[in-house]
């Protein structure tokens, strides 16, 4: 079922800051126009660099996995993790401006264990061009979960690798959560390694709502051939499984270039090319002195997926159609 049914150096040339990418690719008046304008300093929290992407980013792109962490909402209880910063809506908006994207996916991330106040007031600010995945205790649920359809969330985040509230995540925990989210027209969105993914496969490719995974399946570089990354290429095949392609500092040891994850990426695109969406990952939590340049992460796409109308399907299509967004 198709989930939107229910209502520093890269190897290609840089657009300069000075210029917008309208003006580059518009008439030449309007570029020589843009060209003489006053330069722009383009920056944004949480993301050195300063310029745009060099590729086109399309109408209607969607930056599919971000956290909105906001003062106003504390860490859960006992929370040994990165404290609580000021990546609000504010803050994204002003990191939206520079990387182009119009959309967003909020997810809940593991600072807030199971309150979800931050993301769903997320939504509220960012309107309809914002959707949120959420989590639960699945063995408390909230009662008014059917009433945050209208709200914008989509799906509910189960979570095989960060520290919990209520402990391990198992596949349990991960069954219920997907009876759940199956009541209420939901997808599951999972953060498992791919190991994890590798010995939960039978399970996944079992749910009965379509599952996201996060980070491209958490594939490190070197189990490129190894049972992980098969097992996601397989869930990928089903046609009930989509993934994201995100987080690539997360699994990466080649440093700032990320070519060790260029073949499982594009084995990801030649495979289900149709179901994968971009996500910034921002505000990058756990990378505090070595924060990732943005511009760089959307411009993988143009190794990743160097034709055009691929990746304006990544980017915009099937979020679109995944997330139900108008």
């Amino acid at each position: 079922m198709q989930p939107g049914a229910h209502g520093a150096g890269r190897g290609h040339a840089r657009v300069s800051p000075q210029l917008s990418r309208r003006a580059v690719v518009g008439s030449t008046g309007l570029a020589l126009l843009g060209a003489c304008a006053a330069p722009r300093r383009l920056t944004s929290p949480f993301s050195v660099g300063e310029g745009p992407p060099a590729l086109r980013v399309p109408r209607g792109a969607c930056d599919s996995h971000i956290h909105i962490i906001d003062p106003r909402f504390p860490a859960v209880p006992g929370w040994k993790g990165e404290p609580v910063n000021d990546a609000s809506v504010a803050a994204y908006r002003r990191f939206q401006a520079r990387i182009g994207t119009e959309r967003v996916v909020v997810v809940t991330p593991s600072t807030y264990g199971a309150d979800n106040r931050a993301t769903l007031d997320a939504l509220d600010r960012f309107g309809a061009s914002a959707r949120g995945v959420i989590v639960i205790d699945s063995d408390a649920p909230p009662p008014d979960l059917s009433s945050l359809t209208t709200r914008g969330v989509r799906g509910i985040r189960v979570n095989f690798v960060s520290p919990q509230p209520w402990g391990k995540t198992d596949a349990r925990r991960l069954a219920d959560t997907a009876r759940i989210a199956a009541d209420l027209g939901w997808h599951i969105q999972i953060y498992a390694r791919g190991p994890q993914i590798a010995e939960m496969e039978t399970v996944l490719a079992a749910l009965p709502v379509p599952l996201m995974i996060d980070h491209l399946g958490a594939v490190a570089p070197a189990d490129s051939t190894g049972p992980g990354h098969a097992a996601t290429l397989r869930l990928l095949e089903n046609g009930r499984t989509w993934l994201k392609l995100s987080g690539a500092y997360i699994s990466s040891v080649s440093g700032s270039d990320y070519r060790d994850l260029d073949a499982i990426a594009q084995s990801y695109v030649r495979a289900s090319p149709e179901r994968l969406v971009w996500g910034s990952d921002w505000p990058h939590r756990g990378q505090t002195g070595r924060l990732p340049d943005d511009a760089v992460l959307f411009d993988l796409l143009g190794r990743w997926a160097p034709d055009t109308a691929t990746r304006d399907r990544i980017l915009v299509d099937t979020p679109r159609r995944f997330y139900a967004f108008d």
